[in-house]
């Protein structure tokens, strides 16, 4: 499920032709399973932790299958935004379901260790692995296979499951939580809606900013509600721990950096390398290859110095791998300059993923382990969503206003020239449909613009990157190494660092 979104990016401009769809209904075919599935995130962890995680992930694994179905027989563009809004709905009782059971099945700290490191590795290979699997289907079959591909794929997962996890029952079952519920799923929601549609409206228009505090406002009720309430979805007094807060901010941060990262070099490939879908994704498989080796031994360095050594490393080298996109022009190569960048990324993203979600696991008691999971997807999907929004605000501001200007003062028409504002790609379609002698002098223009645009947001993750590093510098100061309870009170120096559970923290 990981590679969904990633695989379906790949196949939109075949559903953009094929379905009659604009840039606006393209956009909502990626952001209706977006939206759906941050805003019911937190709600699938609270299920598996009331009716058992086993259940709700085959649940949702078939769901997913059902959903998907739907979507490979979508005739209009209405029906296939209506299924991605399904697999969202699906999706978001799968992702805390995995690791809540991984946290269950291995209580060794050194195998727990091991498994949260694996498990954070599959969410950065999916993001890679996706636009391969995407490239190859669309050059042997329609665009409805990268929804027919979840088929089999859902029916080998769910048969794992039954084979290899045992039935649990829920750790306690309280008062269900309705008014949590919805106002978790209104803020949650409002604020990833706000953030999707921001680039759009414009970061200061009223829209925006009404959105943003409104979101703000629920989410607040929510946490008062939590506060009051005997038997709340999640205790939010876990964020008064700096070890956990901090890793899921972390954590918001590598997803921001790789989200935006993926957005920017899926573009660079395509409109400006001149790479097909299929040439574009095998060219981000190194980074899959990369996040699969290091994750691993991030997770054995966390167990051996401490995670804020690791997690600062990684911020760091994320920082690294955006300053060398820095040096990139239209004419770079592949291997002398990109898979170095990409490399780096890939480590950054090992060396804080395994690391900061070892940490919140960590802190959650038995009967919040999903919901308390779903904490650290929900991060991941809003740093993920703000990264696409903010790198991307700042890359089309650089590229449509530049482009504009210098079009223009070539004597292209208003009409040509505002299409080409539009996106990269529209303007080196416009570029190639212009008269041969000025074709080739427009599109080399289109593309070194939006390298221009590029380099703009690349420096605003650099910064971002760079400034997470230094605020863990001192945040994650005394951070546990994944002692579990037993440890820590058979250890005094131990206990003092160890991350507290949820039930410590609630008195």
């Amino acid at each position: 499920m990981g590679v969904d979104n990633s695989i379906v990016n790949v196949a939109l401009p075949t559903m953009a032709r094929d379905l009659g769809a604009g840039i606006s209904g393209l956009q909502w075919i990626v952001d209706a399973y977006t939206l759906v599935f941050a805003g019911l995130l937190l709600t699938g962890g609270y299920l598996g932790d009331r009716f058992g995680h086993r259940r709700m992930l085959l649940t949702g694994i078939a769901g997913f299958a059902g959903v998907s179905i739907l979507a490979g027989f979508a005739g209009s563009l209405g029906q296939l935004i209506a299924a991605r809004a399904g697999l969202g709905v699906f999706a978001a009782l799968v992702f805390p379901a995995t690791l809540a059971i991984v946290t269950a099945i291995f209580t060794k700290p050194s195998e727990r260790a091991a498994a949260v490191g694996i498990w954070a590795a599959t969410s950065g290979v999916s993001v890679a692995i996706g636009p391969v699997l995407g490239g190859w289907l669309l050059e042997h079959f329609s665009w409805s296979s990268v929804f027919w591909v979840n088929v089999p794929l859902a029916v080998v997962a769910a048969a794992v499951v039954l084979l290899a996890v045992r039935p649990t029952a829920a750790v306690s079952v309280s008062r269900f939580d309705t008014t949590g519920l919805i106002l978790s799923i209104i803020g949650i929601g409002l604020l990833t809606y706000t953030m999707i549609e921001a680039p759009h409206f414009g970061w200061t228009d009223a829209r925006t900013i009404g959105g943003l505090a409104v979101a703000a406002a629920v989410v607040a009720l929510f946490v008062r509600r939590e506060l009051a309430t005997a038997h709340p979805i999640l205790d939010v007094r876990l964020f008064t721990n700096r070890y956990f807060a901090t890793a899921a901010a972390m954590i918001s941060v590598a997803f921001f950096a790789l989200f935006g990262f993926i957005f920017l070099i899926t573009q660079y490939f395509q409109a400006v390398k001149g790479y097909g879908p299929l040439e574009s994704g095998l060219r981000t498989l190194p980074f899959a290859i990369v996040m699969a080796v290091f994750s691993p031994i991030a997770m054995s360095l966390s167990h051996r110095f401490g995670p804020r050594l690791v997690t600062v490393t990684g911020a760091l080298s994320f920082s690294a791998g955006f300053a060398l996109v820095e040096f990139a022009t239209p004419d770079s190569g592949y291997w002398t300059l990109i898979i170095e960048a990409m490399t780096l990324m890939a480590v950054g993203l090992a060396f804080i993923s395994g690391p900061c979600t070892q940490m919140i696991v960590d802190a959650l008691s038995p009967e919040q382990a999903g919901a308390g999971s779903a904490v650290n997807d929900t991060t991941r999907e809003l740093g993920g969503t703000l990264g696409v929004a903010v790198l991307g605000s700042v890359l089309t501001s650089v590229y449509a206003s530049t482009v504009g200007d210098r079009l223009t003062g070539l004597g292209v028409p208003a009409g040509p020239v505002h299409i080409a504002q539009d996106s990269v790609m529209t303007g080196v379609e416009v570029a190639r449909q212009s008269p041969e002698p000025v074709s080739a002098g427009l599109e080399d223009i289109v593309r070194r613009v939006f390298v221009d645009g590029l380099h703009s947001a690349v420096w605003v993750a650099v910064a971002v990157t760079a400034g997470a590093a230094v605020a863990a510098v001192g945040l994650l100061r005394g951070a546990p190494r994944g002692r579990d309870s037993s440890t820590a009170d058979s250890d005094p120096k131990a206990a003092d660092l160890a991350v507290p559970k949820a039930a410590d923290l609630a008195g």
